[in-house]
């Protein structure tokens, strides 16, 4: 079962998943439902309830006990039980149908129109009669207060067959070249069909005469839509007395209240593909109208679209079961699909466990799994190389990353990566070898990795088997054959490095237990050898054997404990030493710095004093400023204190300085005296 979700309403699909073959024996389909989980969780609502290739239409009876569908190949109906959940009964048919009616309450009288011009009547028990019409037909409808069938089809001419008499009688003359669909309203029995050239004729069967004309071509277009043709009527239903709906060829749905030739509402499907199907649901006051592609439920007053959906095969018909929330559909596939809506309608009776069903699922919500979409995090994005596509239509932001096209990944994936595929088939190839490998006679091989601690265990292994071999025990599992630790002597990672601190410290411990071990395997061996010979000992002499060795050991490890530390210390030393010695060796170089064009070089004791200055406080650099003459602080006749400093000169103001000082040296050594001219009244003066 998938469920899918549109504008809150939720769509079930019941006939969705795997189906089995025909030819499969009930062993074998058992054997498949045990395997493969999806088989498993399918719904069969009802069983085989499809066509060996296709269907075309799908009706339900009036009593609502009996499904019928037609399909190919070969041209069959196939009569479904659903108090049996189960086929009823098939025949097979000389030619395909084109449509079919269900004329009796049950599946007693069926007439079928078929594509050779034939017309045929089955009765319950099978086939009763068959005849001909003139022009090929498209449509037919049943009349029942007179028993007359009217067919339409390649001609201008709307053909009467009286099932009472059983014959034909005069045709009505139409305006139309050909017709394609027609129906009979159930409330004043209105005849009306739908032409090639986009009209719909309405006639009386009681006067057999036209009563009305609807040009619904021209309705049809508005200012959004795009006709390539004239449109046709392809689809047309009566709903109550006075409403009908109209589909077109270009995928517009028209209705119309009898009494206006302008239409309601007009309702496109924007594929441009013919209306197949119409039906009305009363309970929220919908229209279903179906295309090929999508079927799309909307509200008949203000054409809001309700839900839809989309099945994955082209759709031939629509069927909803009366006074329920179940659609069934005829696809271009050998399967039919069923869905049940539950906000249209209960279930039906013959399976009404859909709605417990249903509730259960809605209070045990399962996560969505999309199998057409692969997730992927940022991180994997850059490493894709797609990081650009962030903010597009091809990803699709959900929780801390993205979903992708699955087919968009692997393109990306083999673009940034091209030798994956070979990498990972060297590497399976690999593993195969060495399960073959496996299988052979083994000779008793050290691993790679951790050879001494496998050696350690193979030894205490022959030892233990030998003690249980004597006391007739089972041997307990090896390391070596544990799957747990098998990776211990196959990664390099786990490699025990002998020579860290930690293994030092730790190694005279492990050689200590594993030398006790040694000593009782010998006692218990030695024990048992005693009993053998049936000879007594005095209590407490063994115990008191075993805990003077058991402190012995002890100090003796204590000892070997304390040596590895010195030696460590000593090793530590050394290190230091030869640290030192490499750090007299090395020769300081001295440091060059380059000085950019236009500054010129400042001792570093100018930036050192500047430092010192910023870390004293303001009164301390005040008083520097005094000493230095750059600040002169005087008290006023007022009682406050005047400050007065003198600002530093920047490095332009210097030079022009400077400069103003050679230009007044050679101006100097550029100027005459005067001393020669001297007044007659009395001394000369020097021009200055």
């Amino acid at each position: 079962m998938q469920v899918s979700s549109l504008n809150e309403v939720k769509i079930y699909s019941l006939s969705a998943g795997r189906s089995l073959p025909e030819w499969l024996s009930d062993r074998k389909k058992r054997a498949l439902q045990k395997k493969d989980v999806d088989v498993r969780r399918r719904i069969e609502l009802i069983q085989d309830f499809e066509m060996p290739t296709i269907s075309t239409k799908i009706k339900v009876s009036r009593d609502g006990q009996y499904i019928m569908a037609v399909g190919t190949y070969k041209p069959r109906i196939r009569c479904f039980d659903t108090y049996q959940l189960s086929q009823k009964f098939e025949r097979c048919l000389d030619s395909e149908v084109v449509t079919f009616e269900i004329l009796s309450d049950d599946y007693s009288k069926i007439v079928f129109l078929q594509c050779g011009r034939f017309v045929e009547f089955h009765s319950q028990h099978g086939h009763y009669y068959r005849t001909r019409i003139p022009k090929f037909g498209r449509d037919f409808s049943y009349h029942y207060p007179s028993c007359d069938l009217y067919f339409v089809g390649a001609s201008s001419e709307v053909y009467r067959l009286n099932l009472e008499q059983g014959r034909f009688l005069n045709s009505l003359q139409t305006d139309a070249s050909e017709s394609n669909v027609c129906d009979i309203n159930p409330v004043h029995f209105l005849f009306a069909m739908g032409t090639a050239e986009g009209k719909v004729e309405c006639w009386d069967p009681r006067t057999r005469n036209r009563v009305g004309l609807l040009d619904c071509a021209l309705s049809s277009v508005t200012a959004d839509t795009e006709i390539d043709a004239l449109p046709s009527i392809s689809a047309l239903k009566f709903d109550g007395a006075l409403n009908m709906a109209v589909g077109t060829s270009t995928g517009q749905v028209l209705l119309y209240d009898l009494r206006s030739s302008n239409p309601l509402i007009v309702k496109d499907h924007y594929y441009g593909l013919p209306i197949k199907s119409i039906q009305f649901q009363h309970q929220l006051d919908l229209i279903i109208s179906a295309d090929s592609r999508i079927i799309k439920m909307w509200n008949k007053d203000t054409g809001k679209i309700f839900t839809s959906m989309e099945p994955e095969y082209d759709i031939n018909d629509v069927c909803l079961y009366p006074n329920s929330g179940m659609l069934m559909t005829a696809n271009e596939a050998p399967k039919m699909n069923i869905y049940y809506i539950p906000v249209l309608g209960p279930a039906p009776k013959w399976c009404s466990f859909l709605d417990n069903l249903t509730e259960e699922l809605e209070e045990n919500p399962e996560s969505t799994v999309y199998d057409d979409y692969k997730f992927v995090t940022r991180k994997d994005l850059e490493n894709l190389g797609l990081a650009h596509l962030i903010g597009s239509s091809l990803l699709r932001a959900y929780m801390h990353g993205f979903f992708m096209d699955i087919r968009l990944y692997h393109k990306a994936k083999m673009m940034a990566n091209p030798f994956a595929y070979e990498e990972y088939r060297r590497e399976k190839i690999r593993q195969k070898i060495e399960e073959t490998r496996a299988q052979r006679v083994q000779l008793k091989k050290l691993p790679k990795v951790n050879k001494e601690l496998a050696l350690k265990l193979i030894e205490e292994e022959g030892e233990e088997q030998q003690v249980t071999r004597k006391r007739k025990q089972k041997n307990l599992p090896s390391l070596l054959k544990d799957d747990r630790f098998k990776v211990m002597f196959e990664n390099p990672d786990f490699q025990v490095d002998e020579q860290s601190e930690e293994f030092r410290l730790l190694n005279p411990l492990v050689s200590k237990i594993s030398e006790k071990r040694k000593r009782k395997l010998k006692i218990l061996e030695e024990l048992e050898a005693q009993e053998q010979e049936e000879e007594e000992e005095p209590e407490g002499k063994a115990s008191d054997a075993e805990s003077s060795e058991s402190s012995d050991d002890e100090k003796g490890w204590v000892e070997e404990v304390r040596k590895q530390r010195k030696l460590l210390r000593q090793e530590e030393k050394v290190k230091r030493r030869e640290r030192l010695k490499e750090d007299q060796q090395t020769l300081l170089k001295p440091q060059f710095f380059e000085i950019k064009e236009g500054e010129e070089f400042r001792s570093f004791k100018d930036s050192a004093k500047k430092q010192k200055l910023m870390k004293k406080t303001l009164g301390d650099r005040l008083k520097l400023e005094e000493k230095l003459g750059t600040l002169n602080v005087s008290d006023t006749t007022v009682g406050s204190k005047q400050a007065t400093f003198k600002l530093k000169k920047s490095e332009q103001q210097k030079k022009q300085q400077e400069a103003e000082k050679l230009h007044r040296q050679e101006r100097k050594t550029l100027r005459r005296s005067a001393s020669h001219l001297k007044s007659k009244r009395g001394r000369g003066r020097l021009f200055r």
